[in-house]
């Protein structure tokens, strides 16, 4: 199974995606600087990544998590 990590700020898009996904271990991150920490605890195998989120965006955070 892989880990995934769900990052958005919108609580419906992250729970239809944890919906779709449910074969798949998921963790959920609500801005960018929650997906950063999270990236680091848990080493997800794939990141589902929105761009547009308060606090850190979604381009600063992928910049951070590469």
């Amino acid at each position: 199974m892989a880990k995934v990590l769900v990052v958005d700020d919108d609580i419906t898009v992250r729970e239809v995606l944890k919906v779709m996904l449910n074969c798949h271990v998921i963790m959920e991150a609500s801005n960018g600087n929650e997906a950063v920490k999270y990236f680091k605890i848990f080493k997800p195998d794939i990141v589902l990544m929105d761009v547009m989120m308060p606090e850190m965006d979604g381009v600063e955070a992928t910049k951070k998590i590469l």
